[in-house]
């Protein structure tokens, strides 16, 4: 996993609500594993997509997922909702790992770490995301205002 610390709601500034549905529970009467995995889901297409969006490629590039770690860290139930955080951690030639944090208030319920590789839907080939993207991603990278970074 990354070196920032990924249970720490300060370690991010990008958020997406989720609203707990009553059918992620499991026959335990807590939030299903696979429904945490949706919530990071949210979080990360969220994310990378208001990235491309930002640096005004929508249509001109996309990503796949490579590499998904998930650690639970704490039970969810039902009703309520969460908070998943999200940010860059490390930025490739043709990839880039992100890191997540679903939060109940300040409480972290679980961290993920994912590998997502710049994809050309054209050639259906990885491939280097362009110039204005990778700046955009550097800069993110850098951002001096996330702990951690």
């Amino acid at each position: 996993m990354s070196e920032v610390d990924l249970t720490q709601r300060e370690s991010y500034r990008h958020w997406s609500p989720v609203t707990i549905r009553f059918s992620d529970q499991d026959s335990l009467s807590h939030v299903n594993n696979v429904a945490l995995a949706q919530y990071f889901e949210v979080g990360r297409t969220a994310y990378v997509y208001d990235v491309i969006r930002a640096a005004g490629c929508e249509g001109r590039i996309e990503f796949i997922l490579a590499r998904l770690v998930i650690d639970f860290h704490r039970e969810l139930h039902y009703p309520g909702a969460v908070e998943v955080g999200s940010r860059l951690t490390r930025l490739g030639r043709k990839s880039l790992t992100t890191g997540y944090g679903i939060f109940k208030g300040d409480t972290c319920i679980a961290t993920s770490e994912a590998v997502n590789v710049f994809y050309d839907m054209a050639t259906r080939r990885s491939t280097e995301p362009t110039a204005d993207i990778r700046a955009l991603l550097e800069h993110e990278l850098e951002s001096p205002d996330l702990k951690g970074s």
